[in-house]
């Protein structure tokens, strides 16, 4: 039922009232992956195609440094605006989202890996879903976090979620002993694990980012390895800033201002660090639409939807204001 209401909300222009009355507040758009088709959780170039329509229809599509300049500089943000941001810099943003971007000429902001780009390395999470999607195991009992959980890997879709629950378990955990656990679990389900990604999993090139940005799309930082900063020691953290900004710097020859936290992760203390190595501002994970008082290095975003009527409903607002109002029914049912 709820579904049915959601497409009739969608089909009848039941979401425009909110996309009015948000108006005034900034849009964010969180993007990780791109196929052809869709295949594992990632938005398929049709869609891609008709979320840049939808949006180029309804609002102004703005770099997200115009946004962070609005906010520090204090002046009122422009009315629709929405940002793309692209996470991670996988290579198909270049050869999937870039593509649709340009005949769109819709700006968006793409965060890279610096050691990823490099080819030094894969993103850690990836190696619990190459693991789980090439094991010849169906089921396994696995370690995580002390407890031996089984894990059904009978089909694709449950072998995509049992790499979401060891990701979850070694998120946390320092880099080394997360890959060392890595390791044993590749070798507990007899999956050899490349040094490098293989192409499923590889990074843009530094020629293809430097392509992109002299098109117009801006490259921000994700660190040099992508760890769940809020873990890291303060020389760590420094470290994991300032070298990816000094990196993009130089392999870009453009001064980088823009920052995106892996995974969302940040404290104050994560926050004040990014401030001191220089970032303008900084993405989070956490939902929200920007106000004129928005936090620069706490930018919060929407993640995107890969159907119609949920993006619709997503980036509308509707769905914060559902969630905001369902939250504080909840100790009042809950009594």
């Amino acid at each position: 039922m709820k579904e049915i209401l959601l497409r009739l909300a969608w089909k009848f222009g039941g979401f425009a009232p909110f996309r009015l009355a948000n108006r005034r507040r900034a849009l964010v758009l969180t993007y990780h992956r791109f196929s052809a088709d869709g295949a594992d959780r990632t938005t398929s170039a049709e869609m891609f195609e008709w979320q840049l329509h939808y949006l180029t229809r309804r609002y102004q599509v703005v770099p997200l440094s115009l946004i962070a300049d609005c906010l520090a500089q204090r002046r009122e943000l422009p009315s629709r605006a929405v940002a793309i941001t692209i996470d991670d810099g996988y290579r198909d943003a270049f050869e999937i989202a870039f593509p649709l971007l340009r005949k769109y000429h819709a700006p968006a902001t793409l965060f890279a890996v610096t050691d990823f780009t490099d080819q030094k390395i894969w993103l850690w999470p990836d190696k619990a879903r190459f693991i789980c999607l090439h094991t010849s195991s169906q089921n396994s009992e696995i370690t995580l976090g002390g407890e031996q959980r089984r894990m059904n890997l009978t089909d694709h879709e449950a072998r995509l979620q049992a790499a979401d629950r060891i990701n979850d378990a070694l998120k946390l955990l320092p880099t080394d002993e997360r890959e060392a656990r890595l390791s044993r679990i590749a070798t507990m389900l007899k999956v050899a694990l490349p040094a490098l990604p293989p192409p499923d999993y590889s990074a843009a090139t530094w020629e293809q980012l430097r392509e992109m940005a002299a098109a117009g799309i801006e490259i921000g930082s994700h660190t040099v390895t992508h760890p769940i900063l809020t873990t890291l020691e303060p020389a760590q953290l420094d470290a994991e800033l300032r070298e990816s900004r000094a990196r993009l710097t130089a392999g870009l020859h453009r001064e980088v201002k823009l920052f995106c936290y892996p995974n969302g992760d940040s404290d104050r203390r994560v926050r004040a660090a990014a401030g001191r190595a220089g970032y303008q501002c900084a993405a989070t994970c956490e939902p929200g639409l920007i106000e004129q008082n928005s936090p620069l290095l706490a930018l919060p975003r929407i993640h995107t939807e890969r159907d119609p009527a949920h993006f619709a409903q997503s980036t509308s607002g509707f769905e914060l204001r559902k969630n905001r109002l369902r939250n504080a029914l909840r100790p009042a049912l809950s009594g």
